[in-house]
């Protein structure tokens, strides 16, 4: 499916609403899952490096190399596209934000997992395209849109997991939220159980960083736990992932890397 729809979004015109989102669930499809896998195997490697087990932490990160050069490769290609054909032939407002949106998230996934000054380009990227974005959405979309709401929710998340900004990261999704509350009676039908859901994220995500500045801040370097957001994979594609995971792990002490790699790649889970 992705690369159907990388074809149709190299075609420099401005696609329309399906093939948009056509495009969107496509990416996310396969990064959702990688993004997923990633998490797991860091928690895994953190709990395995302090057992003090050294030969096992060196096969896992070997495995976590491996899902970083994957997760590079996918966000790669789509930000490629984004810059030479998608943002260039954007002509509606909605187009716009949306694109800018895109580059914005692809760029925070590799943010994720870089470090050093990659890490640093990746989240000033992703800060730029996001902020080119809320100048469009602000001018051009109700507070009340879903693409404007969903916007607010992974800006805000950008804020609180890359650039560890819990105060900012509030007060985007606060703003956005009570914007679109004193709108809602103009919220169409069409559009009503989208912009709905985002808003309860945002919510959900405030009270969720609210209540953890109440609480002694976790040590540096340990990975927070990122909220449910709208990006999120399906429930069954990351307990494919898991499960992949655990069939990797079990041949990895078992037998080594390399079949931990076949056993997983036979099972077609990652």
């Amino acid at each position: 499916m992705v690369e159907n729809m990388k074809i149709v979004a190299s075609e420099d015109r401005d696609l329309t609403v399906e093939e948009r989102n056509l495009l969107s669930v496509a990416y996310k499809n396969v990064i959702g899952a990688r993004r997923a896998s990633w998490r797991i195997v860091t928690s895994i490697e953190q709990k395995e490096e302090s057992k003090g087990n050294s030969s096992q932490v060196t096969l896992i990160k070997e495995y976590r190399q491996k899902i970083e050069d994957e997760l590079a490769k996918i966000c790669e290609d789509i930000l490629d596209v984004l810059d030479k054909h998608l943002i260039p032939s954007a002509k509606s407002g909605e187009s716009k934000v949306f694109y800018h949106k895109m580059k914005g998230d692809y760029h925070r996934y590799l943010a994720e997992f870089a470090t050093g000054d990659k890490r640093k380009d990746s989240a000033d990227k992703s800060l730029e395209a996001y902020k080119a974005a809320t100048d469009v959405a602000q001018g051009e979309l109700p507070p009340t849109h879903p693409i404007r709401l969903g916007l607010a929710l992974n800006f805000s998340v950008f804020y609180y997991e890359i650039l560890n900004a819990p105060d900012q990261a509030c007060h985007l999704a606060k703003q956005a939220f009570d914007d679109a509350i004193a709108e809602l009676d103009t919220l169409s039908e069409e559009s009503y159980k989208d912009s709905t859901l985002i808003m309860q994220l945002l919510r959900d995500n405030l009270t969720l960083w609210t209540s953890s500045e109440a609480e002694t801040a976790p040590a540096e370097g340990v990975p927070k736990e990122e909220p449910v957001v709208a990006e999120e994979p399906k429930a069954e594609e990351t307990k494919a992932a898991e499960t992949g995971l655990l069939i990797f792990v079990s041949y990895l002490f078992s037998h080594g890397s390399e079949e931990a790699y076949q056993a997983v790649e036979q099972t077609s889970l990652l």
